[in-house]
């Protein structure tokens, strides 16, 4: 009866301490990708960051509802990272970069802050802010090829980490021929963070994604072009300029 006892308590004991260290081991690894994650978007805990948007055409203040889409994909991130986002208008946002992470959405054509970024960080990117119907109209030109916007079938998006330095915050740009291209640039940046986190660091990159046939399937079928973080950050040639 005695022995029946103790082997009892002692598997209860087992148990319990068998818990607890599961239960240890899964707090540091939480913890541990949760540092990752907010080392990579540059957010420590009850930091505060900005979502830059552009307002839609015609509109007074309104967001175009893909690029609200894609501030919602971009707040669960941050909300992930402890961590809380303030909205500016495009025009309003007047101020350096570096002190506070930063995600800016949208096209050149519709976001002077987004024009200023890709003329400052990304001299190499150039884009046709041409309102005039025409095949170039919201072309990307990047080095020596040129991908145009076909709506609805095939579309384009710049998906950026830059940084201005060793200990700066990291700027995010997500420019994209169309508002739902906005939208499939956060999230697939949202599912693929870990992965751009192993193979880039901390550092900065910036990567060309096509989206497929967003007419049948919104912003959920994305390709990865390619990583033109070497051509994008060199001004381009004279000759290249739309």
């Amino acid at each position: 009866m005695y022995e029946d006892l103790l082997n009892i308590a002692l598997g209860v004991i087992a148990t319990g301490v068998s818990a607890s260290l599961g239960w240890l081991a899964r707090t540091a690894l939480w913890r541990r990708r949760l540092r990752r994650k907010q080392g990579f978007f540059g957010l420590p805990q009850n930091a505060e960051c900005l979502l830059v948007v552009n307002r839609e055409a015609g509109g007074d203040g309104a967001v175009h509802r893909f690029d609200v889409f894609a501030l919602l994909e971009l707040s669960a991130l941050i909300k992930d990272c402890d961590a809380h986002a303030r909205i500016v208008h495009h025009d309003t946002a007047q101020q350096g970069f570096g002190e506070r992470t930063e995600f800016c959405l949208g096209g050149p054509y519709s976001n002077r802050r987004m024009e200023a970024h890709l003329r400052t960080l990304l001299p190499g990117v150039l884009v046709d802010t041409r309102t005039e119907p025409g095949p170039d109209r919201g072309a990307f030109r990047i080095g020596p090829e040129t991908y145009r916007l076909e709506a609805g079938t095939c579309e384009y998006v710049i998906l950026a980490r830059l940084t201005a330095g060793e200990g700066a915050r990291p700027v995010f740009l997500l420019c994209g021929q169309r508002a739902i291209t906005n939208q499939a640039a956060a999230r697939y940046l949202a599912r693929h963070h870990e992965p751009l986190a192993r193979r880039h660091g901390d550092g900065s990159f910036v990567l060309l994604l096509k989206v497929v046939n967003s007419e049948a399937y919104g912003p959920d079928v994305v390709e990865l072009v390619a990583d033109v973080t070497d051509t994008a950050r060199q001004p381009a040639p004279a000759a290249a300029a739309p």
